[in-house]
């Protein structure tokens, strides 16, 4: 181990903040990854060929897209406009990913078992769905905090990152339970077994979890976006400009097809059937939600936005 493994080893009122992954743990992993998978999937039928049951035997994993940025900023939208494309094999968060991030990003493993656990778990649920012909499309925003690991595993992997207005995003997910302080009443845990509430996990600067932890919920909003978009930044710049596109969720609203071309020239799709289903997919998108943070906020709220994620956003030009 190189580091302290503070968040995953973390108790608070006698339980850990994140089920840890463990050998005895994993069947209870693996069978809650399959569950998840298929209460997330909306199944497609396709004709059976000779070339989609030898890919059962070794599944297609060349050219995977994985979809990260901020929660809220539009990733799951944009992750269903890929489950509409035919040549596509869409995942929305896979559990055992998901955890194994925080080790990933701990360096709690050995190198070769977290590569081993990542390329196995998409085989193995590319494989449930008889998908292995197809081009694997992942979406987990927390994978921004492992894009090089994920860039060493998938050499040929690209990556799309959708960046939203801080602001709009801080107004969402002061909305949902994931990081509000009164979700600590009453111990909840989301689909990858971590606890909702005011909890410092591992993406949080080791110096400041005990400030996270006691602000406000604003306030861990604007962190959690002003985080998770400045690290992928800092990633994405050690990829070459072929595996990393960076799209703008107002721009995807408002000229859905421009950008949807965007995408799809990124991508090398080529398809009709595949190029008119993302088009119609992203079609679908609406821009009412778009300058509600600075419709919706005081100033005196915008102030603990901007205190915390100013900066950011300016260099984005959303300031």
């Amino acid at each position: 181990m190189s580091v302290p493994l503070v968040s995953i080893n973390r108790i608070v009122g006698g339980q850990p903040v994140q089920r840890p992954i463990t050998l005895r743990s994993l069947p209870r992993w693996i069978k809650r990854t399959r569950q998840y998978d298929r209460e997330t999937h909306t199944a497609r039928s396709r004709p059976w060929t000779i070339h989609r049951v030898l890919r059962l035997l070794v599944p297609n994993l060349r050219r995977a897209v994985f979809i990260v940025g901020a929660p809220r900023s539009g990733t799951s939208f944009l992750g269903e406009c890929f489950a509409a494309v035919p040549a596509c094999s869409f995942h929305f968060e896979p559990v055992l990913t998901k955890v194994a991030a925080e080790y990933v990003y701990l360096s709690a493993w050995p190198g070769f078992v977290s590569r081993f656990l990542y390329r196995e778990t998409y085989k193995w649920l590319m494989r449930l769905r008889a998908d292995a012909d197809l081009r694997l499309v992942e979406k987990t925003p927390r994978h921004c905090y492992i894009m090089p690991f994920l860039a060493h595993v998938f050499p040929d992997c690209q990556f799309i990152h959708i960046i939203r207005d801080g602001r709009d995003v801080a107004l969402s997910l002061i909305k949902h339970p994931w990081i509000r302080a009164e979700s600590a009443a009453k111990p909840t845990r989301d689909p990858a077994g971590y606890l909702m509430g005011p909890y410092a996990h591992y993406w949080i600067e080791p110096e400041r979890r005990e400030e996270f932890e006691e602000t406000s919920d604003l306030h861990r909003a604007a962190w959690l976006w002003r985080r998770s978009t400045q690290t992928t930044i800092a990633n994405a710049a050690m990829l070459p400009t072929n595996r990393y596109l960076e799209l703008r969720y107002e721009s995807l609203v408002q000229s859905p097809d421009v950008q949807a071309d965007r995408i799809l020239e990124f991508l090398c799709v080529r398809d009709g059937v595949s190029k008119q289903a993302f088009h119609e997919a992203v079609r679908r998108a609406r821009s009412s939600s778009v300058g509600a943070g600075l419709r919706t906020f005081s100033p005196a709220e915008l102030e603990v936005v901007y205190r915390e994620a100013g900066a950011t956003l300016r260099e984005l030009q959303y300031l």
